[in-house]
């Protein structure tokens, strides 16, 4: 590859991410293949070095990416693909990138892992009592007696999950070494899905009155917010645990407080409204709720799974091969 057709690359997000992102290895496997100053992070399109954005071919977004609209591209010229290092590409991206042309990739896929483990530790705990147990047993010492509790255990306990996604899916996948039964709710699985393998398909409220824990794992859209009100949450048993890894506004905050407190339901939220809580909001204190700051997805080395999943999108670009993750206008509609 001569100089004159290696294609330009720049990043677009915090400028803290690219170290963080890339190890060295990944940086220098990029730097064969485009001409890229990993040095410079462009925050501003209108502050961009001169001549960057006139030659640029290759975006690489992250966390705090500048938007990128219609006014932004025609500063693009040349602009043909950007590869997003993170999950969601809906608070950055306007339609007009997919109208042009350009290739859209994320590395949603990549962050559906730790949010998906991250699950998976959530429910086996909660499907052993480990929440009560550290509230508790520091003062009642006969917290200790629980062999004979049959609501304590995750021998046959059933699992439902909402949102076949791609974390959803992950956390299918995760349980089929247990003896847990996995129940579904995602209207747009269609017979023959092999996800019908590991999960059996039913109604919203058959899953929460069939369910002792339920996790939340669909996407935030207009018809989904909400869709956890205090009808469903009525139909689990009591003693039941609710996890939402996914959006707040998905599960009606103030039924399932109500909840907790009337019936003793559980619930293990790393996603609120607001977030951060402010001090003295009652999920703060309220006995039967975990809370989490938004830790589910990627942190610390698993951002670097990130980087590797952008990286290997841009050697596919280069080589001409089609996109492993690609994010088309009409997908976006129905995904987080």
């Amino acid at each position: 590859m001569t100089a004159a057709s290696t294609p330009v690359a720049a990043f677009a997000m915090r400028p803290d991410l690219p170290a963080l992102l890339f190890s060295s290895d990944d940086l220098a496997a990029l730097r064969a293949i485009v001409a890229l100053d990993p040095t410079v992070t462009v925050t501003d399109f209108a502050a961009a070095p001169a001549g960057l954005l006139d030659s640029v071919e290759i975006l690489v977004t992250g966390w705090g990416a500048p938007h990128i609209g219609p006014a932004e591209l025609d500063r693009m010229p040349r602009l043909r693909a950007i590869v997003h290092a993170a999950g969601t590409v809906k608070g950055h991206i306007d339609d007009a990138a997919w109208d042009r042309g350009v290739l859209v990739t994320s590395a949603a896929n990549a962050n559906a892992y730790p949010v998906a483990e991250y699950t998976l530790a959530m429910i086996l705990l909660a499907g052993k009592g480990v929440p009560d147990y550290i509230r508790g047993y520091a003062t009642d010492p006969a917290l200790y007696e629980r062999e004979a509790d049959p609501a304590i255990g995750n021998f046959r306990r059933t699992v439902g999950i909402i949102g076949a996604s791609r974390v959803g899916r992950r956390v299918i996948e995760l349980l089929e070494p247990f003896d847990i039964d996995v129940l579904l709710y995602d209207p747009q699985v269609r017979q023959g899905d092999p996800v019908l393998d590991r999960a059996r398909a039913v109604s919203l409220d058959d899953l929460f009155a069939g369910s002792s824990i339920v996790s939340v794992h669909a996407p935030l859209l207009p018809e989904t917010v909400g869709m956890v009100g205090a009808a469903q949450l009525a139909l689990l048993p009591d003693g039941a645990t609710l996890i939402n890894t996914a959006r707040a506004p998905i599960v009606d905050q103030d039924a399932l407080m109500d909840a907790v407190r009337d019936r003793g339901l559980r619930a293990v939220l790393d996603v609120t409204e607001p977030e951060p809580l402010p001090a003295g909001h009652p999920l703060r204190s309220l006995p039967g709720v975990v809370l989490t700051p938004h830790v589910a997805g990627a942190l610390g080395t698993e951002v670097r799974r990130l980087g590797e999943c952008a990286r290997h999108e841009i050697e596919r670009f280069v080589a001409g091969e089609p996109a492993e993750h690609p994010v088309t206008k009409e997908a976006l509609i129905a995904v987080a």
